[in-house]
């Protein structure tokens, strides 16, 4: 006989009742059944596993250590049930998620420590990516789950937009302008710009160049920075000026003065993205929360 869970709670309910009667009545069946199953139990595993008197049941040495590790086997079966179940659901299992550098200076770290918290059995890794590099990383399904400049739009890929960052102006603290409390874009038109590197800024870049020349000016570029830190450094170093997202306050820098925009068309959109038909339930469970967060955070 091949033992499965029957058998196996079968005999678990006589070893605890020791009584074929009483642990028949618990598990529904006859008496006759009972004791076929569990002759047959004895007979798979090679052992006596009940010692029967006409008045009395008891368990054999083996029968102990039997009913002891079918008792953690069961229990470990239980466990995986649950958790298959919750895996299923989307509450346990991994995610990979994808940012850029406006992603985790501004609400990323908080969207993550809260769900975290939340679903504890859902690990996460972090990675960051260029929003054009998420954007081919998404089509590839090498990330789950992406936040980057908007807009995009791709078969098969859902986005929406978590944050509006309106821009700011960063400016050496000794800069002339830095007496001001507002400045328009078009104050910054005869400054020497610090911006982000083409290879990893390109999406910003284009977002950049186009306030530029709505606000009626062609930027001219002093440096060049790989990083938001190199950006910062280079402003505060004295070398230009800059935009930034106004998620940049989160950001201490000494030498580095920053004043907003007046300027209403400035705000950059910034998306979350994740395929459709991705086969991750913990996608899913992702974006229902930030969904549900999302109201929460726009308020603050």
């Amino acid at each position: 006989m091949r033992i499965d869970v029957h058998h196996i709670r079968a005999f678990l309910a006589v070893a605890e009742a020791l009584q074929f009667s009483v642990a028949a009545d618990r598990l529904h069946m006859t008496q006759p059944a009972l004791s076929r199953i569990i002759k047959a139990l004895e007979e798979s595993v090679g052992a006596a596993l009940l010692a029967r008197t006409t008045r009395r049941v008891e368990l054999t040495n083996a029968g102990r250590v039997f009913a002891e590790h079918c008792q953690l086997a069961l229990t470990h079966i239980d466990q995986a049930v649950t958790l298959a179940r919750r895996a299923e659901a989307g509450n346990i299992g991994h995610l990979r998620i994808a940012y850029m550098d406006f992603a985790i200076n501004g609400t990323l770290p908080g969207i993550v420590e809260s769900f975290g918290k939340k679903f504890p059995s859902i690990s996460i890794d972090l990675v960051h990516m260029p929003s054009t590099v998420q954007k081919e990383a998404m089509l590839d399904s090498t990330i789950d789950v992406g936040f980057m400049i908007g807009p995009f739009s791709a078969p098969n890929v859902e986005t929406r937009v978590f944050g509006r960052e309106p821009m700011v102006a960063l400016l050496p603290a000794a800069h002339p302008l830095a007496a001001r409390k507002t400045l328009r874009l078009a104050d910054l038109a005869e400054e020497r710009f610090v911006l982000g590197a083409p290879h990893s800024w390109e999406a910003f870049r284009h977002h950049f160049f186009s306030i530029c020349h709505r606000a009626g000016f062609s930027p001219t570029i002093a440096q060049e920075a790989s990083t938001s830190d190199g950006i910062i450094g280079l402003v505060a170093a004295n070398t230009g000026v800059s935009i930034y997202p106004e998620c940049i306050r989160n950001i201490q820098r000494s030498g580095l003065c920053i004043r907003p925009l007046a300027d209403k068309d400035t705000a950059i959109d910034m998306v979350v993205c994740w395929r459709a038909d991705t086969r991750n339930p913990s996608v899913e469970t992702f974006v229902s929360e930030l969904t549900m967060t999302a109201p929460r955070r726009n308020a603050r």
